[in-house]
């Protein structure tokens, strides 16, 4: 006798959901018949909420055709058999999904890739477009010249703190820009303008941990401050910095509620005159004694950073990805590491425990990304279901 696959009741269905570990495989169950994809469709928000910050990505690569892309999953290194349609524009973030861009207005704009897939209609609410930031001053220095010929910088880096559609009240927008690296923030269902953080300068990334912003700047110095009804508390001074050194990038990690790491990059320039990343270490902040503690093993997690939100993940839950490794992608950034790509992209892992760096990826992975016309972007999948 056949099963009734398609007639299993919702409860079932719902745990069955609730056991799905992988974005992918959420995907796969949505697709199986109309009565899944009414459960999958159903659960989505709280799958968001639920496992927002424990998703692998999926390295999003360009192709030699313009404005589509290739997405590579590395669990299994196959490339994906979809492509999405966007510019060759650079992404100053990547969050919960989507992708994060600075116009020429100097205005900032969230697409969701996996909703613009080639040969497939445009989904609805795809695009969201957000007010410009501050102008550059137009001053003596020529700022403002300077960033108009190269607004796609302006932007150094962006996060979203929630989904914008599946959980738009939790929305904040998040920006670096500017000459100085300043911060802006906008909460998508309740403001219109940007409100700005002047206190605190050369800021590098920001991670959002129960309604708190942790900010790193140059420095490694950390600062935080809260988000209220109105604006937002004093910025408050959390840890002293770290010895800095020339070409050096700072990753903040949040692995859970209580627990915060940074992850130095160091790079030097090899014989072609591009950045190559060099050393990398970690710190873990000691709240109590206000410093950051080097820590010499990740153990179960594998961390992913580039121009991305910084991701950890447990890697036990996802075969394919290496425990205690930190998976790194180019940084494209106007101030420290805009290079040509003609020779090449600095990508790869670093082994935490053997301290040693690898080339982890397919040779079709690396064919492509050697080949591409842009810098290749981590991406976690959501697979809005409408």
């Amino acid at each position: 006798m056949d099963s009734d696959w398609a007639g299993l009741p919702q409860h079932l269905l719902d745990l069955v959901v609730d056991r799905l570990v992988a974005q992918l495989d959420f995907a796969r169950f949505s697709i199986m018949c109309m009565s899944w994809h009414s459960v999958a469709k159903h659960n989505q928000s709280h799958r968001a909420k639920l496992l927002g910050r424990d998703q692998p990505p999926m390295l999003m690569v360009s192709t030699d055709q313009e404005g589509t892309w290739n997405l590579c999953n590395l669990m299994d290194e196959k490339v994906l058999d979809l492509q999405v349609n966007l510019s060759n524009k650079r992404f100053c973030g990547s969050s919960k999904g989507w992708v994060i861009i600075g116009e020429e207005n100097f205005a900032v704009t969230l697409l969701d890739p996996l909703s613009r897939t080639k040969g497939k209609e445009e989904k609805e609410n795809s695009i969201i477009r957000l007010p410009p930031l501050i102008t550059p001053p137009d001053d003596k220095g020529g700022a403002l010249k300077f960033w108009t010929e190269h607004y796609e910088y302006y932007v150094h880096k962006a996060t979203l703190t929630a989904d914008p559609i599946l959980n738009a009240n939790e929305c904040i927008v998040v920006v670096i820009f500017g000459h100085y690296s300043n911060m802006a923030f906008l909460r998508l269902s309740k403001d219109t303008t940007w409100t700005y953080v002047d206190e605190v300068t050369g800021i590098r990334e920001v991670v959002c941990i129960e309604n708190k912003f942790y900010v790193v700047d140059v420095w490694s110095r950390i600062f935080t401050f809260d988000i209220t009804t109105q604006s937002y508390s004093d910025v408050k001074y959390v840890a002293q910095g770290i010895k800095r050194t020339p070409f050096m990038l700072q990753y903040l990690v949040a692995l859970n509620d209580k627990e915060l790491l940074m992850v130095h990059r160091l790079s030097e320039l090899d014989e072609d005159d591009m950045y190559v990343t060099k050393q990398v270490k970690i710190f873990e902040l000691n709240f109590d004694e206000h410093k950051w503690i080097e820590k010499k093993t990740l153990g179960d997690i594998a961390i992913f950073v580039g121009d991305n939100s910084s991701l950890a993940v447990p890697a036990s839950n996802f075969p394919g990805y290496q425990p205690n490794f930190i998976y790194f992608n180019h940084f494209n950034d106007r101030a420290f590491n805009n290079r040509e790509l003609q020779h090449g992209v600095d990508f790869g892992a670093y082994d935490v425990e053997n301290q040693c760096f690898l080339a982890p990826y397919s040779t079709l992975t690396k064919t492509m990304i050697k080949m591409a016309q842009c810098p290749p972007i981590w991406v976690v999948p959501t697979f809005r279901l409408i």
